[in-house]
């Protein structure tokens, strides 16, 4: 069964949630407040983490901060309409996904999936070993290493990633990436693959003295192997 950790202080949705995915054969459990998630994200292993940014202090912003080096279990941010400021800030602290409040629980549902989908994949699939420049990527252990030193990424970080070492050489457009990797089309607004991007690259700069991922402005991304 799945189970997903729940950080959100209003009590109400907790239990829709709750309620609803149960039908789905998913395990809910809750914390109210960030101090709590916090300490329920030390005590157990979850499937997914759903974290609501705005709660009282210390809030999601804060739990994710003090979370992410410690764990690399997907988290999906819950923000609020508009706040594109939270979005970003969250995406680069290594949240995996976002989804704006008030939400459907069906489209929850949908992000959720698609999380598990990218982390789960090494079971269904051929275990394969891509090396591109001074990148060698494991789908099977899902590990990537970097002139032979081992590096951490989330999982929605390690398949944009390995979506790029797959095209190394071409130009893959954010369009692709979004739906190869997040399981929807691109809309105008979503910066969620950009961010992705950008946290790759800074680990990857700070383990190689390639600057691998070029941006290739208007279209997308492409992994270089050589220095340019």
């Amino acid at each position: 069964m799945t189970t997903i950790l729940l950080i959100d202080d209003d009590k109400e949705f907790c239990l829709l949630l709750k309620e609803f995915f149960k039908i789905e054969d998913m395990e809910v459990t809750f914390a109210h407040d960030g101090k709590a998630g916090i300490e329920a994200m030390q005590a157990a292993r979850h499937d997914v983490v759903v974290l609501d940014i705005m709660m009282p202090p210390p809030n999601g912003i804060e739990v994710l901060k003090k979370v992410r080096p410690q764990s690399n279990v997907p988290i999906i941010m819950l923000t609020a309409r508009g706040e594109d400021i939270d979005r970003i800030v969250g995406l680069e602290l290594g949240a995996d996904d976002y989804l704006s409040k008030p939400c459907n629980p069906r489209e929850l549902l949908a992000r959720i999936r698609a999380v598990l989908r990218r982390t789960q994949l090494s079971n269904t699939e051929q275990p394969e070993v891509i090396n591109a420049g001074q990148v060698t990527l494991n789908t099977g252990t899902r590990t990537i290493t970097v002139n032979g030193k081992l590096i951490e990424l989330t999982s929605t970080q390690f398949s944009v990633l390995e979506q790029l070492m797959r095209h190394a050489g071409k130009v893959i457009t954010k369009e692709d990436l979004t739906e190869k990797v997040l399981d929807r089309k691109l809309d105008s607004f979503d910066r969620s693959i950009d961010m992705h991007v950008s946290n790759i690259r800074k680990v990857l700069n700070r383990n190689s003295e390639i600057q691998h991922i070029k941006t290739i402005r208007n279209v997308g991304y492409q992994f270089v192997l050589e220095q340019e």
